[in-house]
């Protein structure tokens, strides 16, 4: 399996939820550095801006992602949930409609999916 490659996974309705709701964020109240865009595995801000629209439509979609968009997805919604800097941090549940403990019991079950169906340490 390569990161490129194009992996199915069958998600439930509040992970896709999440994670789209998550990419959204940073074409609203979220601001990414360069830096950190690079970080998460963008080439940069507009890369990322151009790039987490494209990862979003295919989530709605229910489209399979490469390993790759699958960790730049979690990356960018882990970040944009948590940090108050980068992020929607305290406005998350303002911003999105999701509750902080909603939020984090979504994100856990994501994170130990996508390890092992998507293996998004790897990529």
């Amino acid at each position: 399996m390569t990161t490129e490659d194009q992996i199915s996974i069958e998600l439930t309705d509040a992970e896709r939820d999440l994670l789209v709701r998550g990419l959204g964020e940073w074409g609203g109240p979220a601001h990414a550095t360069g830096a950190l865009a690079v970080a998460i595995g963008f080439r940069g801000v507009e890369d990322m801006h151009e790039q987490v629209r494209r990862i979003g439509a295919s989530l709605h979609a229910g489209q399979p992602l490469s390993r790759w968009d699958w960790r730049r997805a979690l990356i960018a919604t882990e970040i944009v949930f948590v940090s108050d800097i980068f992020g929607s941090g305290f406005e998350w549940s303002t911003t999105t409609g999701l509750s902080d403990e909603e939020t984090v019991r979504t994100l856990r079950g994501l994170q130990y999916k996508l390890t092992k169906q998507a293996r998004v340490h790897s990529a």
